[in-house]
């Protein structure tokens, strides 16, 4: 019997191991519907490979997961796909298809089912939403990367999934398009939805993130909300070099800096 569906993803002494090292070592993870969780830590620490394991595409070699009920493991792509959606770094530069037709992939998982009299919508929303109108014909082939980026948003949005996972969604982005793509996530979020990002920017991080998982060769250090979890000590720590933090003077929000 199946567990009950709700959203949530949980995973459990994940670990990973790559020719006899170990990659990932005892993660346990949650998040929870209504926020956004970010994954930050220095480059090679693991967060991409973590958020692998946590959308099933990435069996680990021990540990288990479950996003909306389900184990990842033991589900299949089609079933799992209608529960979770995954955004990459990588995009496929040159697939023949269109932009829309890119987006209409996220409503495959709902063929034959009664949601897909709603995917024509769906589709509309998800490339009105990612600001892609003027595109929807064009190869994407001949997007830039930021263009790119956005279309394969785009796609997961069109899946409707209550859980969303990203791979530094906003790493080709310009800052109007950033700031686009974070609050399109936190509406989802504040919609019902279980957001998971790895993201770089820490001060995106603490505008955004209800909730970070502070990760450091391939273990998590401290999880928890963003005034708790991002000081100068423990990001100092985890960096090893040295953070200041200190509140923008007319927005009041926290500014996250190397020192120098």
């Amino acid at each position: 019997m199946s567990a009950p569906r709700d959203g949530r993803l949980i995973a459990e002494d994940i670990e990973i191991r790559l020719g006899g090292r170990e990659i990932l070592h005892g993660i346990d993870l949650a998040a929870e519907p209504g926020q956004i969780l970010a994954l930050v830590g220095p480059n090679g620490c693991g967060k991409s490979t973590l958020l692998s394991v946590l959308s099933g595409i990435r069996a680990p070699d021990r540990g288990s997961v479950r996003v909306d009920g389900l184990d990842v493991r033991r589900t299949d792509s089609r079933t799992l796909a209608r529960a979770r959606a995954l955004v990459t770094q990588q995009n496929r530069i040159d697939t023949p298809f269109s932009v829309r037709e890119i987006v209409e992939m996220g409503r495959y998982p709902w063929t034959r089912t009664n949601d897909a009299r709603k995917s024509t919508e769906i589709i509309d929303a998800a490339i009105d939403e990612c600001d892609l109108g003027s595109l929807s014909d064009r190869p994407f082939s001949q997007l830039s990367g930021g263009q790119q980026a956005r279309v394969s948003l785009a796609r997961a949005l069109a899946q409707n999934a209550p859980v969303l996972l990203l791979d530094e969604p906003t790493a080709a982005l310009d800052i109007g398009h950033t700031e686009q793509v974070l609050t399109i996530l936190r509406r989802r979020a504040r919609a019902g939805a279980t957001v998971v990002l790895v993201v770089h920017d820490l001060s995106l991080t603490a505008a955004y993130a209800d909730r970070v998982a502070v990760m450091k060769e391939g273990r998590i250090l401290a999880t928890g909300p963003v005034p708790e979890v991002m000081t100068p000590g423990l990001l100092s720590q985890t960096y090893d070099h040295p953070v200041l933090i200190w509140d923008h003077p007319d927005t009041g929000e926290r500014i996250i800096t190397p020192g120098r």
